[in-house]
């Protein structure tokens, strides 16, 4: 019953952001900013932090975004450099793709 009830996430549209680099107070903030500007909805994430090194995963709705994928990924790698860390995304069927067994 509790299935039924849970939206449908939107699909066809996901992007898949992954962040790694040295932890540090406002790596999240900076992501966010990039995709909230870009009017790019976070879905999902997660981080975990090995050792002094922050690993972050995000899952993102982009139907409503005003930026192509190309765009983003330069205001993402933009940012990381500006920040210390690598900024990558990459659409949910190229990372499906890549990491199919």
């Amino acid at each position: 019953m509790l299935s039924k009830l849970k939206k449908e996430e939107p699909k066809g549209n996901r992007i898949i952001v992954t962040v790694l680099g040295p932890d540090k107070v406002g790596i999240i903030a900076g992501v966010a900013q990039v995709l909230s500007a870009n009017k790019i909805n976070i879905l999902d994430i997660s981080q975990t932090i090995l050792q002094e090194f922050l690993v972050m995963v995000m899952v993102a709705d982009m139907s409503e975004s005003t930026s192509d994928m190309i765009e983003l990924k330069e205001k993402l790698a933009e940012k990381g450099r500006e920040i210390g860390v690598r900024i990558d995304a990459q659409h949910e069927d190229v990372f499906k793709f890549m990491h199919r067994i």
